[in-house]
């Protein structure tokens, strides 16, 4: 009896030290996982150096000492041409393509040469006419790819965008710099409770070449949106000296405008309306938080904001045009976006059948 006791207790004591070693294996190629995706080190490329985002986000990701968050993605690689013809623009080029060759990137001479040296790409092309044959041949070569506002200059081109996304099996993600303030984050993630409506302002100069909200007024809207949410049916813009003011109709009867501002220093911010609390939504906190978000989509493949909330803005930006057109007239998101799905779909015909 004792010795069968014996052999029991031996037998437990063998079962739970190869237990245990299997645990610590798992543990040990988890964590080997685990450093390895930490470690990779991923090759950005750059298409378009007429924006002053391009050596910003290229002097932020080449620090030698980048904090771990940014660490690990690096600019090895830019394409300089961006709009052919806005002034604002193409004058930059020279500047800034210089000044990414200060910082060791390669500077190369189309696109295809781009995709052979870079894991990820950022589209950078101020203007925003050639981003959707700019990205194309970035999903076809199916590499993650962040599109810096304005995501397109027509409603159909920014649809046409995502469903070649879907196509390609590519993630894609585009946003504003001021989606990721410390104040506008805090609102969207319930500080104040759930937003019953908001007042969002900042500059908004135009390019005769965009939709008016699409060129500057994009930075207030996309606070707008951090701040409400998903959800506008229809928006109304209403007539004012040299300002922009568009109010939107949200599910549930909550508003929200946007008041962008021609003339003058006006800033970026406004005001949110809470269940718990009234709150200004504060100051822009830099490209930083931006380019975090950034790197994190890089690595993961998870877009920060969602297809159906970055069209939902660009309809909000086109249904204001439209409601100018008509008067002041509300003009329904659901009908400007048909519209902009047929027109997508004809582009899509012509350039990637």
């Amino acid at each position: 009896m004792k010795d069968h006791q014996r052999t029991l207790s031996g037998s437990s004591a063998w079962t739970l030290a190869c237990l245990a070693a299997v645990a610590c294996l798992v543990v040990s190629v988890s964590s080997a996982a685990a450093l390895g995706q930490e470690a990779r080190q991923l090759r950005a490329g750059i298409i378009g150096l007429d924006t002053s985002h391009a050596p910003a986000f290229a002097k932020l990701l080449n620090d030698p000492n980048a904090p771990p968050e940014l660490a690990g993605c690096r600019v090895v690689a830019a394409y300089p041409k961006g709009s052919p013809d806005i002034e604002s623009s193409v004058s930059r080029v020279p500047k800034y393509t210089a000044d990414l060759e200060a910082m060791g990137v390669e500077i190369v001479p189309s696109i295809d040469a781009l995709l052979k040296v870079v894991d990820v790409v950022f589209l950078e092309t101020n203007d925003g006419r050639p981003h959707l044959e700019q990205s194309l041949p970035v999903m076809r070569a199916g590499k993650p790819l962040f599109i810096d506002k304005p995501i397109a200059a027509s409603l159909g081109d920014a649809v046409a965008i995502f469903e070649s996304a879907r196509k390609y099996k590519v993630p894609v993600f585009s946003s504003s710099s001021l989606r990721f303030a410390e104040g506008a984050q805090q609102i969207r993630g319930g500080a104040i409770g759930k937003v019953l409506g908001c007042e969002a302002h900042s500059p908004c100069s135009l390019e005769a070449t965009h939709p008016d909200l699409y060129w500057y007024g994009i930075h207030g809207v996309e606070t707008l949106f951090t701040c409400m949410g998903t959800g506008c049916q229809q928006v109304t813009r209403v007539a004012a000296p040299n300002q922009d003011v568009v109010v939107g109709l949200w599910e549930g009867g909550r508003i929200g405008s946007f008041r962008g501002i021609r003339e003058g220093q006006s800033g970026y911010g406004g005001l949110a309306f809470g269940q718990k609390a009234v709150q200004p939504i504060g100051a822009y906190g830099g490209y930083k938080p931006l380019v975090v978000e950034i790197v994190k989509f890089f690595r993961t493949g998870e877009p920060p904001v969602s297809e159906a909330e970055t069209l939902e803005i660009y309809a909000f930006m086109s249904a204001a045009d439209e409601s100018k057109r008509r008067g002041g007239s509300p003009v329904t998101l659901e009908s400007v976006l048909a519209a902009a799905r047929q027109q997508a779909a004809e582009t899509l015909a012509r350039l990637d059948p």
